[in-house]
């Protein structure tokens, strides 16, 4: 791969040159590789077929994911999330040890302990990360999804963006069924504070607990706000938002 300088910008194929545009500008690479055909069908390809049917499946099982989340994830995620999720769930799959190679999946791998602590503390925000905006100790009951901030002083415990003057805390607790697809997913009440060193009890409770028998998420949710006369605006469009997985069961 090179990259390509001058005037003129390209995109397509020319003779055997591949030009096109990437994150690190234009680029050009030659033409080549093996035919569709033979990937599909040549027993000497075994493997990649193997590796790319469970590349498939841990990427599927991260939109599976991202699209229970939906609606926190509007609220916070960066431009990779979508790539960095499906390498958490790469990980997450090479923990079934039980299904044949080509085979393995995340619905397996997310039922061993070693699949969920892959999984567990995943920022959909690399911005954003929880470990270093929120320094506060909470208690999380698992049987409700009930988050309690038993000392909360916002000035010392969150690190805000530059601008910030108010910040809001929230949950959600989702059942996700990898293997059926099925979900629930329950909201907790927004707590909305301003930053100022006074401390402070807060409880997130979700609406009631998800049905279902998949795997339990807990999420949490930060969100940033400046006030301005007398009415909140998400800050930077939320780009300093947190949303972050704190515990799966």
């Amino acid at each position: 791969m090179a990259k390509l300088n001058g005037i003129i910008k390209l995109e397509g194929t020319l003779d055997n040159l591949t030009f096109y545009k990437g994150k690190d500008g234009y680029l050009v690479r030659t033409k080549g590789g093996v035919s569709k055909d033979r990937i599909l069908n040549d027993p000497a390809f075994e493997r990649t077929r193997e590796n790319g049917s469970e590349f498939g499946s841990s990427a599927s099982s991260g939109k599976l994911l991202r699209v229970a989340v939906r609606n926190l994830l509007n609220r916070a995620k960066d431009n990779r999330v979508t790539s960095r999720l499906t390498q958490k769930m790469t990980m997450v799959k090479n923990y079934d040890t039980v299904s044949p190679r080509g085979q393995r999946s995340v619905a397996v791998g997310i039922a061993t302990p070693e699949g969920k602590t892959a999984l567990k503390g995943f920022n959909f925000n690399n911005k954003a990360l929880l470990s270093s905006v929120f320094f506060s100790n909470y208690n999380l009951d698992t049987s409700t999804g009930e988050i309690v901030f038993p000392n909360l002083n916002t000035a010392l415990d969150i690190a805000p963006p530059s601008g910030a003057t108010h910040v809001s805390l929230s949950s959600a607790f989702l059942n996700l069924d990898f293997a059926t697809e099925e979900q629930a997913i329950e909201y907790s009440n927004i707590v909305n504070l301003p930053i100022q060193n006074s401390i402070t009890s807060e409880t997130l409770t979700p609406d009631s607990v998800p049905v279902g028998v998949g795997t339990k998420f807990f999420l949490l949710v930060i969100e940033f706000f400046q006030e301005i006369n007398g009415v909140q605006y998400p800050l930077k469009n939320g780009s300093y938002n947190v949303l972050n997985i704190i515990e799966i069961e």
